[in-house]
């Protein structure tokens, strides 16, 4: 067997595995929005908040599995029919992928600082004026603040004269207080001292850097194999041609 050969085969079967990969999840994305009823009975041994994080995954998924689809298809047939457009179109594909992926990295490292203060910015007023009054909201709010173990965007002062507060005779959420608290008033959770959810989201982040910038490292390789493989295809095509 030819190195092109033994390059192509595996081209194939790596982008079939893609392929497989990506109906799966898009099968299960369109199960997961579109039946939810019957996707959450699965997760009856536990609470119905964990199983419903899993629903909004939903149209993420989907996103994704389209995006694994079309990057297998692409891949297997220009491979195997050796079509130089689709194998170009792979290229391309994969390469826009992991330019913005490293441009993400580049300006989450650079701009971190600035990135925090955009997102306080933005999700504070959604906190004073939504939570409490829509229903979507105060369930993600919960589930983060309960999970997370954490108060706000910054802390507990988020919810000053907010409509939550104003409308529930000046209590401010039960996640804001220790659970030793009865009542969790505007003392009651500055005792506490809860840190803000941006804050243990950093935290989380900074402890699980190895692991995040392993796997970060790991999808990067594949990427770029992937790309010399297909160039290599790409260039060879024509001269393996000729020698048939």
């Amino acid at each position: 067997m030819s190195c092109f050969t033994c390059i192509k085969v595996l081209m194939v079967l790596f982008n079939l595995a893609i392929f497989l990969a990506g109906g799966t999840l898009l099968g299960v994305g369109i199960w997961v929005s579109v039946d939810s009823g019957s996707f959450l009975k699965i997760f009856g041994t536990i609470p119905n908040n964990v199983a419903t994080q899993f629903v909004n995954v939903g149209y993420f998924m989907i996103a994704i599995g389209a995006l694994l689809l079309i990057l297998g298809f692409l891949g297997c047939c220009g491979a195997q029919k050796e079509n130089k457009c689709l194998l170009i179109t792979f290229f391309c594909i994969v390469l826009i992928i992991l330019i913005a992926e490293i441009a993400g990295a580049v300006v989450a490292l650079v701009y971190a600082s600035v990135a925090e203060s955009f997102l306080i910015s933005v999700l504070t007023p959604v906190l004073q004026q939504d939570y409490g009054a829509n229903q979507e909201v105060t369930k993600i709010w919960n589930n983060t603040m309960s999970e997370m173990k954490c108060c706000g965007m910054s802390n507990y002062s988020d919810f000053n004269n907010s409509t939550f507060v104003q409308s529930n005779n000046g209590h401010y959420p039960t996640q804001c207080c220790n659970d030793t608290v009865s009542t969790c008033t505007m003392q009651a959770a500055h005792d506490s001292y809860k840190p803000g959810c941006l804050k243990q989201i950093v935290n989380w982040l900074q402890s699980n850097a190895a692991i995040v910038g392993g796997v970060a490292a790991g999808i990067c390789a594949l990427e770029l194999a992937a790309l010399v493989v297909s160039m290599y295809l790409y260039c060879k095509i024509d001269k393996h041609g000729s020698i048939h």
